[in-house]
């Protein structure tokens, strides 16, 4: 499963893109379960966020949700920060 996140606005509106690829690793049951739950909370078209705020783009496979600060679920908030870390 490929996981992609694209984050936009801030205070400097500097976007970054970062994304994982689960095939392999040992830990792919995991983002699996992180990524559904992602998936489940995200929205089709993207909120409105908050002044210097991130927007965020997440696909997962072929489906795309939007989600923004400061109303990012618990799993949108540690699926987004574990991509932006260790993903390329």
């Amino acid at each position: 499963m490929r996981i992609q996140v694209k984050r936009s606005g801030g205070f400097t509106g500097i976007p970054r893109h970062a994304e994982v690829d689960t095939a392999g690793r040992p830990d792919a049951g995991d983002w699996h379960d992180l990524a559904e739950q992602a998936l489940a909370e995200g929205r089709d078209t993207p909120p409105v966020g908050v002044p210097d705020g991130f927007s965020y783009q997440v696909t997962i496979g072929e489906r795309t949700v939007y989600c923004a600060d400061p109303r990012l679920s618990e799993a949108q908030r540690k699926l987004i920060t574990r991509v932006l870390k260790e993903g390329v």
